[in-house]
């Protein structure tokens, strides 16, 4: 299982969000770069990188820093936040992303996210951020009706590879991540699942990784400190 450290990105800063209200903002850094190294040093070489500004605005408003953060050499890079068209996907890929993220687009355009799954292959992913089960779009501030594990097994049947899956009630929460959510979705064949949100101990790295979660994000608990990065990059890889 790898290990993605999170960096969300809004105003060019380092923030978490407390459930997803962007009210509820910490900021953790003013520099996403040194971040970036200080988790490198740490041994991560994975990197979940979002703008939370476009992901509300569809725009790219920290573009730059996401290009910064792309350029670093030896880390895999996946962006999210506000990708919604190819123009974007090609402005991500170019700059050096290692795959990038559909989100709210994967609601509103379903056969737009097939035909750029088919297209790019593992390079595309969709992050499915749900809130009592529905997934919710326009960067979490709208639910839609639509259920988390169906949208998952209707992304699957349309070629897409990897879906990163936020439970918006444990994000930035430090509640611990929904297992029994994780153990559903780690059923599904053919479907890589990245567990997102509420993550706070080494245990449950190692509970995620025996389930066959192929990937897990890290974010608040990283900066809090309740989790050490390189004791979660060993539990996530034992045997």
């Amino acid at each position: 299982m790898r290990i993605f450290p999170a960096i969300d990105l809004s105003g060019g800063r380092v923030v978490r969000l407390y459930q997803g209200d962007y009210d509820k903002m910490t900021v953790y850094g003013d520099d996403p770069v040194e971040t970036a190294h200080g988790f490198m040093a740490a041994g991560a070489d994975c990197l979940h990188a979002v703008d939370l500004d476009a992901a509300k605005s569809g725009g790219s408003d920290n573009f730059r820093s996401v290009r910064e953060l792309c350029g670093i050499p030896g880390l895999f890079v996946e962006v999210g936040g506000g990708i919604r068209s190819r123009a974007r996907i090609e402005d991500c890929l170019e700059c050096g992303a290692g795959r990038v993220i559909l989100g709210t687009a994967a609601v509103r355009d379903f056969d737009f996210t097939a035909r750029m799954a088919a297209e790019y292959g593992d390079k595309i992913a969709v992050g499915v951020d749900a809130r009592n089960g529905r997934v919710a779009v326009s960067g979490w501030t709208e639910e839609s009706d639509i259920d988390g594990i169906d949208f998952c097994r209707r992304l699957r049947d349309a070629g897409v590879k990897t879906v990163i899956y936020t439970d918006i009630s444990r994000d930035g929460a430090e509640k611990g991540a929904n297992i029994e959510l994780y153990k559903r979705l780690a059923e599904l064949d053919d479907l890589a699942v990245t567990a997102s949100g509420g993550i706070g101990s080494i245990a449950e790295i190692r509970r995620l990784r025996q389930l066959g979660v192929a990937a897990a994000v890290l974010g608040k608990a990283l900066y809090t400190g309740r989790i050490d990065l390189a004791e979660a990059i060993i539990a996530a890889g034992e045997e």
